[in-house]
């Protein structure tokens, strides 16, 4: 196997399950078979291709996490076309900067929302020959259904059988894939050319170190427009196993229920959010249950560590651990359908706390690191070499060093070919050959890679120490009262904070000490409210070095939010975006300071 076509061919004849796919239609999930999945890709391919839709030709996919998602790709990567996400939270005019750039000539879209988007910039695109939807009625002229498309491709296999299964047996390993639009915390956003062979390298090395089956239900969630839920899929399907789709990001809870999976691979701010509303039950029941919760806690770390060092618990210690895991543990356990065998982490640093509270309560979550310009995965932990605090050890087949600046450099076949239409920028991140990830680290003794954070953000205060707010800000967001944090302090004489409370929990603590407040802003902007979230921070944060303790905080009467350009769609924070549209509240946070 050395090519996605060849994957998805492999893959049909191997795994012949009745239930690959699964998706949540008249609020039930149903199942779509193998058969199903390699009759609607083959039809849509031919269909692509009766329509002129030739090799390297590009193909948008406008549209959420669905059946249909997966089936365009593997049509337009069997034809030889390059698929190119797009984010279904951009804008028109984000979206029309990458139709353009990626020189686009059809447009897949899901529904009517993300077709009015296209419909609103149609004029501006003028190498789109075909807009195609998902839904059973064209929504305007001109515009065709995949159902149509299938039917063309119907017709042209009965003219030639053959067709579909040359045209994908002639697909090479350096052939274009796709072209992946990076979310962009800085200036726009550049065009990731991933190979064929870029893809099939991570998914065998990945699935060489992490066990994937065809007894495996997975939930994808996570933006198949994001290279990690894009890779993660290519493996599944590798691996035969069966695909539920969650219905958005806000009923993953419900759907863990429905689908019960085995696997998920998620990024950190669902781990986190998970963990406060567990802690949020927990404080909210009888002193006795929070008593029972913390000793259950406690007992499965001991567990933990001992598991870590390969030495199995003794007697009373397991005799505890067997209490604890039907007093606590199941508890926990059922909210994620009872069946995880592990949860993947990735896309931003996975806090080394609550890794751990997950771990002593029977939930492994492995946490990896990697870009879209490496495919994603260049180091993970597994079962064998799971050491929490590090993002594992690097996968094999790929090669990594650290610069003297303390830079992490990459190298190998799942390096990125390079950016779209850009010689200068992918000249820049090249150094003899390695990758310049961007990102600071370090290797241990034992092989396991530590991210401290991306090199960019790395602040100097005015005394020269050098700060990564990155692992600050994972401490601070494990606080039951902060939602999101920003810490800031470069050039600055003293570390601050941009800090987002969660509103829930702050006008309950109100409310319980008759805080008065009408609404938010009168909530942040109160002396009582600042030093409660004050010491908060200071109770959250003991272990920190005297340069690194946040001295002051600014605090915002809203969440960071997609819509507003503050966040990525997987939650990452754009700091540089932050920084310029707070600047007065950061100004005044540090105002009458010199430094």
């Amino acid at each position: 196997m050395q090519t996605l076509a060849e994957l998805f061919l492999n893959t049909v004849r191997s795994f012949p399950k009745p239930d690959f796919l699964k998706v949540k239609r008249n609020d039930v999930y149903t199942d779509i078979s193998m058969a199903g999945f390699e009759a609607a890709v083959r039809e849509f391919a031919l269909g692509l291709k009766d329509l002129g839709h030739t090799r390297g030709a590009k193909l948008i996919i406008l549209s959420e996490n669905r059946p249909e998602w997966t089936m365009t790709d593997f049509a337009n990567l069997c034809l030889g076309g390059v698929s190119v996400p797009i984010y279904t939270t951009l804008v028109a005019e984000q979206v029309k900067y990458i139709i353009n750039d990626s020189d686009a000539e059809i447009v897949v879209v899901s529904n009517l929302f993300q077709f009015q988007k296209i419909a609103s910039i149609r004029a501006d695109l003028p190498k789109v020959k075909h807009i195609i939807i998902f839904q059973p009625k064209a929504p305007a002229p001109g515009v065709l259904t995949m159902e149509g498309v299938r039917e063309r491709g119907r017709a042209l296999a009965a003219a030639q059988p053959r067709l579909f299964e040359d045209t994908a047996r002639s697909i090479r390993p350096e052939d274009d894939a796709s072209i992946i639009y990076t979310s962009g915390t800085t200036g726009l956003p550049k065009g990731v050319v991933l190979t064929h062979g870029n893809f099939i390298s991570n998914i065998v090395s990945v699935s060489n170190v992490i066990h994937f089956s065809a007894t495996d239900t997975v939930l994808s969630f996570l933006p198949l427009s994001h290279v990690l839920e894009r890779m993660v899929t290519f493996t599944y399907v590798y691996k035969g196993c069966s695909i539920g789709y969650a219905e958005n990001a806000e009923t993953v809870a419900h759907n863990l229920l429905e689908i019960r999976p085995q696997i998920m691979v998620s990024v950190p701010r669902v781990f986190e959010k998970i963990y406060s509303r567990v802690m949020d039950n927990v404080m909210a029941g009888s002193g006795l249950k929070r008593r029972i919760f913390f000793w259950g806690v406690k007992i499965g770390k001991a567990a933990g560590q001992k598991k870590l060092a390969g030495k199995q618990p003794g007697p009373w210690l397991a005799f505890r651990q067997k209490i604890a895991a039907k007093l606590v543990y199941s508890k926990v356990i059922e909210k994620t359908g009872g069946r995880v065998r592990f949860f993947v982490s990735g896309g931003a640093p996975l806090s080394k706390d609550i890794a751990e509270f997950f771990y002593a309560l029977g939930l492994t979550v492995l946490e990896g690191y990697g870009l879209t310009e490496t495919s994603p995965v260049l180091a993970v932990n597994t079962f064998e070499a799971l050491r929490f605090g590090t993002v594992g050890r690097v996968l094999p087949g790929v090669e990594i060093k650290i610069a003297p600046d303390g830079e992490i450099l990459a190298k190998g076949p799942n390096i990125m070919k390079g950016y779209y239409k850009k010689p200068a920028e992918t000249e820049d991140v090249f150094e003899n050959g390695w990758f310049k990830t961007g990102d600071i680290g370090f290797i241990d003794a034992d092989g396991f890679l530590t991210i401290t954070d991306r090199k960019k953000d790395l602040i100097v205060t005015a005394g020269g120490k050098n700060i990564a707010p990155q692992p600050i800000e994972n401490v601070l967001k494990t606080n039951p009262y902060i939602s999101n944090a920003v810490v800031l302090g470069d050039r600055r004489r003293y570390v601050g904070a941009l800090i987002v409370p969660n509103f829930e929990k702050l006008e309950e603590y109100a409310r319980f000490v008759k805080i008065p407040f009408k609404d938010r802003a009168e909530l942040v902007r109160n002396e009582q409210i600042e030093s409660f979230l004050r010491s908060e921070i200071e109770r959250s944060t003991p272990n920190l070095a005297s340069y690194e303790r946040i001295k002051k905080i600014a605090i915002l009467d809203h969440e960071f939010d997609i819509d507003r350009d503050e966040i990525t769609p997987t939650l990452k924070v754009k700091r540089n975006i932050i920084e310029n549209r707070y600047q007065d509240l950061i100004e005044g946070m540090y105002k009458g300071d010199l430094g």
